[in-house]
């Protein structure tokens, strides 16, 4: 079952006069005063007489004059004036059944009909009239009652339907800023206004107290939303400006790098811009997309120019490490030493080699350097266990000497493999300049005991 949204419920209609009344049809014949005959005339004429020139109305004791006596026939005026009142009495009680009265018409109509016994001005049986106006009162006090009572109704179904406007009002007014649906939530306090308003044409009125009480809840609460709404959009506005703001600066800052070769640090560069884009949060969708559409080129663009450079290294590296594999296997192949000179010789030209090949990747450095020096090792133990079994005291000395600076080219080719990876091509340089120097220092020295 659907529920009826505040304001939509379908008004009583007000009620009728002749739904509220007895059904019956009036009993009475209503008179006519121009077709009154001689019979009712003299039926009137029993309550009045002329006395010193002046028509009296008798009422039981009471005496009431009414006027100058005036032609042949001083009470015939009088005695019309008398059936006018019927006929008015008789007309408002067949209007009761027939008519659709307001309460204002039924005490005006009583009004009228009491006045003619409180200030008589015609003659006539004003018992009669009397006690015909008491049957005609309490049917006309009935149908007042019962017209106030629906009134009543209707007026408090009015005010309920109201103050379901106006709760409704405040329930959206009161919402938490998190449960508000600013644009559903608006639209139904427009629809409850418009509500209100039709409430306003109806035929159905409350009082103006109440309507004013509930006109001033009403508009309190539509005021705290709309003032709450301002403020939200305002805060959401300036927010959105703060947004924009910070991510205009990072897309900048990414078209700025872009063209940057520097790719691990420009790498790490654009995962922390990337960070600062997302703690920025959200703005406005237009604003965003294009902002993130400037972010991303860039970020694109700089991460596969370094794809394709490192994919370019990558192939140049594989080539350089099937040279450097073949040397050192070359040198491996050298081993047990069987003429020292000649592998000295051949050691001599195939680490020279091994250098001038292009590098490779660290972890293949590292094995084909291990691999390298294991054959040169070999050699310099070769070496001294000739310069030993030659001149034991110079060729310890010798040994010793030779031992420093191979230990020193080690060391040397250490810190170039860690310049080279770190691309400081100026420090690579120097060392190996410092390395060549030693080698050969250490050349001259074994040729010399060799």
């Amino acid at each position: 079952m659907s529920t009826a949204k505040p304001g939509t419920s379908p008004r009583p209609k007000p009620p009728t006069p002749a739904a509220l009344a007895a059904r019956s049809k009036h009993p009475v014949k209503i008179p006519v005063v121009t077709d009154l005959d001689t019979k009712a005339i003299a039926s009137a004429s029993k309550f009045g007489e002329v006395e010193d020139g002046k028509v009296v109305l008798i009422d039981g004791d009471a005496r009431h004059v009414l006027g100058p006596a005036e032609g042949d026939e001083p009470l015939l005026p009088f005695i019309r004036r008398y059936y006018d009142h019927v006929s008015g009495l008789e007309r408002f009680f067949a209007r009761l059944e027939t008519s659709e009265l307001t309460i204002r018409d039924i005490e005006s109509g009583l009004k009228e009909a009491e006045a003619v016994l409180a200030a008589p001005d015609c003659v006539g049986s004003l018992a009669a009239f009397r006690k015909r106006l008491s049957v005609v009162s309490k049917k006309a006090i009935g149908l007042r009652d019962a017209i106030a009572a629906e009134r009543e109704t209707l007026r408090a179904a009015a005010e309920a339907e109201r103050e379901a406007l106006v709760v409704r009002a405040e329930e959206i007014a009161a919402k938490p800023i998190g449960a508000v649906h600013w644009k559903d939530d608006t639209a139904e306090l427009r629809s409850l206004l418009d509500s209100w308003k039709e409430a306003q044409k109806s035929s159905t009125r409350i009082g103006k107290e109440a309507e004013h009480a509930l006109w001033h809840r009403f508009a309190h609460a539509r005021s705290t939303f709309e003032k709450t709404r301002k403020h939200h959009f305002a805060e959401l506005e300036k927010r959105n400006a703060e947004v924009a703001e910070t991510k205009e600066k990072l897309a900048l800052r990414a078209e700025e790098i872009v063209s940057s070769t520097k790719w691990e640090e420009t790498a790490r560069e654009f995962r922390g811009l990337m960070s600062e884009w997302k703690a920025a949060g959200r703005g406005r969708k237009a604003s965003d997309d294009e902002l993130w559409k400037r972010f991303q080129t860039a970020q694109d663009a700089f991460f596969d120019a370094r794809r394709a450079i490192l994919e370019t290294e990558k192939a140049v590296e594989d080539t350089n490490l099937e040279q450097k594999e073949a040397i050192v296997s070359e040198a491996e192949a050298l081993l047990p030493v069987t003429d020292l000179s000649i592998v000295k010789t051949t050691l001599r030209s195939l680490q020279d080699r091994f250098e001038a090949v292009g590098k490779v990747s660290k972890a293949d450095a590292d094995l084909l350097h291990r691999r390298l020096a294991a054959v040169e090792r070999a050699v310099r133990e070769a070496q001294d266990e000739a310069w030993t079994a030659r001149n034991p005291e110079l060729e310890a000395r010798v040994s010793g000497a030779a031992q420093q600076l191979i230990s020193a080219i080690e060391d040397l080719d250490a810190q170039i493999e860690a310049a080279e990876a770190a691309g400081d091509q100026a420090t690579v340089k120097e060392l190996t300049e410092s390395r060549e120097a030693r080698k050969a220092w250490l050349e001259q020295i074994q040729s010399s005991t060799g």
